[in-house]
């Protein structure tokens, strides 16, 4: 099993062609944070690297693990260094619900601490979910046409 560190891209064969993540982020008590990049394609794009200056969703994804259990063939083909603007730990956001289910308040989560806010505001509606990936949801994603 293939041992990804911040700033590979990895190729990752599916049904629907050739897919491309970007591992971004490590943190010592939960998985990487894996970026989506666009895709997929009929065949590997000639400056694969390219693919990870576009803004994609990101996800905490036990990376290796997911892609061993869909039994999908991988290999890094290329790194690029993250972007200063991207270097920091993402801040990640988590609904708190009361007994009927209601969000009463929204954790945000930035790899060290958490704040909180009753209101989510716009630019907050746009975080990452603090939750990790299963594999079937990182497949759909890793599929989907963006």
């Amino acid at each position: 099993m293939e041992d990804y560190q911040p700033g590979d891209i990895v190729e990752i064969e599916t049904t629907a062609g050739l897919a491309y993540v970007q591992l971004t982020h490590t943190h010592p008590s939960y998985p990487p944070v894996v970026k989506f990049l666009k895709g997929p394609f009929q065949k590997r794009p000639e400056a694969v690297t390219v693919l990870a200056r576009e803004a994609s969703p990101i996800a905490m994804v036990p990376l290796s693990g997911v892609l061993k259990k869909l039994g999908l063939k991988h290999a890094r083909v290329g790194t690029v260094e993250i972007p200063r603007a991207e270097g920091e730990f993402p801040i990640f956001r988590m609904p708190i619900r009361d007994k009927k289910g209601e969000i009463i308040y929204w954790w945000f989560w930035d790899g060290k601490g958490l704040t909180y806010t009753t209101e989510l505001m716009q630019q907050q509606e746009k975080l990452p979910m603090r939750e990790i990936m299963s594999a079937e949801r990182f497949l759909d994603q890793l599929v989907a046409d963006e």
